[in-house]
């Protein structure tokens, strides 16, 4: 599933690197530690990899 918004892409590649051992688990903060707690590292891959050139800034509610 791509992401919706740069912000969730960014949050994701964020969770991803501590998932892998690349930043620490305590550096994460709101979304991205909410993905990390959550999500599989294939799932982030998938949100991380989206191409975001096209995705807004921020997810409309």
């Amino acid at each position: 599933m791509p992401a919706k918004s740069k912000a969730q892409q960014r949050a994701a590649g964020a969770a991803l690197s501590a998932k892998r051992g690349d930043t620490k688990v305590s550096d994460l903060q709101g979304a991205s530690r909410d993905m990390y707690d959550s999500m599989t590292e294939k799932e982030l891959e998938d949100y991380a990899a989206t191409d975001h050139d096209d995705l807004p800034d921020k997810k409309d509610d």
